[in-house]
């Protein structure tokens, strides 16, 4: 797979993408390899780069650099948990298909959850300055709106009439499991961590 073209349609035509998507034949393991896991590096590696050598700004403490180590372990475990969480997230649209008269389709499940994380893992590289993040959180609005346009173009066969509560479902199921993955990083690596000096 040719990365570029996909990112830049998925993002800039996503309604045209998910067309081209839907035509391709691919597996579970060529799609987590191809696309997934390089994209789901970028947010990591930028969190890596902003806690260790730009640093956060704390209340009291001013602007804080993590140690190397502590910002290393943050950033694989964010990558990991970001890849499980697509997994997840397939799972329970595949799981959901049948509520819906779609097809419970594993791979397509995948697409749509994959895909429409692009937005945010691309615009994760502003985690080099913490500061920024804000707009990371917005390119992961506008993913919720390309997931739309995935169910809505038939990826998995959702019949017009269930698209909207179809994405509805998936997206109080994304929007519970975002927050138990943020909830889980931040019980691992605390903010605590920080005001102690790691």
């Amino acid at each position: 797979m040719n990365i570029m073209p996909r990112i830049q349609g998925i993002i800039f035509k996503p309604a045209d993408e998910w067309q081209k998507i839907k035509a391709e034949s691919t597996t579970t393991v060529d799609l987590f390899k191809s696309y997934i896991m390089i994209l789901a590096a970028i947010p990591a590696v930028a969190q890596l780069i902003g806690f260790w050598l730009i640093g956060v700004s704390l209340p009291v403490r001013g602007l804080v650099r993590a140690s190397f180590g502590f910002a290393l372990g943050r950033a694989l475990v964010s990558y990991v948990f970001s890849l499980a969480m697509i997994y997840i997230m397939a799972l329970i649209i595949k799981i959901l298909a049948p509520n819906f008269s779609s097809q419970a389709d594993q791979v397509s499940a995948l697409k749509l959850a994959a895909y429409s994380m692009t937005p945010y893992f691309v615009a994760g590289v502003l985690y080099i300055i913490p500061f920024l993040s804000w707009i990371v959180i917005l390119a992961g609005l506008y993913g919720l709106y390309i997931l739309y346009l995935g169910f809505k173009g038939g990826l998995i066969g959702t019949p017009p009439d269930k698209v909207t509560g179809y994405f509805i479902l998936t997206l109080v199921v994304e929007i519970v499991l975002g927050a138990v993955v943020s909830l889980l990083v931040g019980a691992i690596f605390s903010m605590g961590a920080l005001y102690r000096g790691f």
